[in-house]
């Protein structure tokens, strides 16, 4: 994907118009011009990866609705994370593919809500075929970033995700370097083991403003490094030649104080920059709801602020990457 920078992600598909992760919110952003797109993938109970956000599917599937799955309904912890509902690990690829997409946020994007209940949910092997067929399509290279979710939990219920992810590359041809592949996750210790297993890909290493991975908090407890600690320049150092970048919530480059106001672009992009690791940052939204309070306009909370004046900051910080729901608006800015 050798592009001026940054590269435009389009973030679970063209979120911002269809429901996430949904065939046509794919569709729609191979046509708006993404350089990448940004699968999640979750585990169900016989090993097929699933294209989903979370493993809990309530939210984003009309499994709610199906009287034949009430019994399913659960509550679990995940990632420390107490959770009630419907989880793909619950069900066969069978059962879920008879499930339907919906929209995640109804009240912020309704016009997408207008897309629920016609379309099924992807494995990642369907998701993969797509991108490289439109990658002929449209005569451009897309690549996929893939986001692995949860690889600790699924490990402690008998569903490793290494070799279900390696199996899927390598049976759609995105295991060698043919097609550019991206793999990132809140957790190192998935992407070492993929490295290690020598899977050709960019290995980026996801980290939230707050809080600390699942993986090491299994592992050392309360000794688990932090996010925060990791993004400065002495975690930084530990993170060379084990990856080749970070993707931080755009709060830590936009570094709001107390009023909502930027007072970025943080030192975070840069300190990367001088170790030779890349940075992206998630997620550039042009709603009033998930702008900082600088930038939110009238209208309420779907409409759209003064998206640009924040995501100007993110540009001036010199990331390499920026995740987008609406991929049409990150094309305009970012090129």
């Amino acid at each position: 994907m050798a592009r001026r920078p940054p590269l435009v992600i389009a973030h679970r598909g063209a979120s911002g118009y269809r429901p996430e992760h949904s065939p046509s919110a794919y569709e729609l952003a191979f046509q708006m011009g993404c350089d990448a797109v940004e699968p999640d993938i979750v585990a169900s109970r016989d090993g097929v990866l699933v294209v989903r956000h979370e493993n809990e599917i309530s939210g984003t599937t009309d499994v709610a609705d199906r009287p034949e799955f009430a019994d399913r309904r659960t509550s679990k912890v995940v990632d420390g994370v107490t959770l009630t509902g419907w989880f793909t690990e619950d069900f066969t690829w069978d059962e879920l593919a008879t499930l339907r997409c919906r929209e995640r946020i109804p009240e912020i994007r309704p016009r997408s809500a207008s897309f629920d209940g016609a379309q099924p949910i992807l494995r990642l092997t369907d998701l993969l075929r797509l991108v490289a067929d439109a990658s002929l399509e449209y005569g451009r290279e897309i690549g996929v970033v893939l986001e692995i979710k949860h690889a600790t939990y699924f490990a402690s219920i008998g569903l490793d995700l290494v070799p279900l992810i390696l199996r899927d590359l390598r049976e759609t041809g995105w295991d060698d370097g043919r097609w550019p592949l991206i793999v990132e996750s809140f957790e190192s210790t998935v992407l070492s083991r993929l490295r290690e297993a020598g899977l050709a890909a960019r290995y980026i290493y996801l980290l939230e403003a707050k809080g600390r991975p699942a993986d090491l908090v299994a592992a050392l407890g309360g000794d688990a490094p932090t996010y925060a600690a990791t993004a400065r320049p002495r975690g930084l150092d530990r993170l060379v030649g084990r990856v080749d970048g970070i993707s931080v919530d755009k709060r830590m480059i936009l570094a709001p104080d107390r009023l909502g106001h930027a007072t970025g672009p943080a030192p975070v992009v840069a300190d990367a920059h001088e170790r030779g690791l890349q940075v992206y940052t998630w997620t550039c939204r042009p709603e009033n709801r998930f702008l900082i309070g600088q930038f939110r306009g009238a209208g309420g909370p779907a409409a759209r602020g003064d998206y640009e004046g924040e995501w100007d900051i993110i540009r001036r910080s010199g990331v390499d990457g920026v995740f987008v729901d609406h991929t049409d608006l990150g094309v305009a800015f970012f090129r």
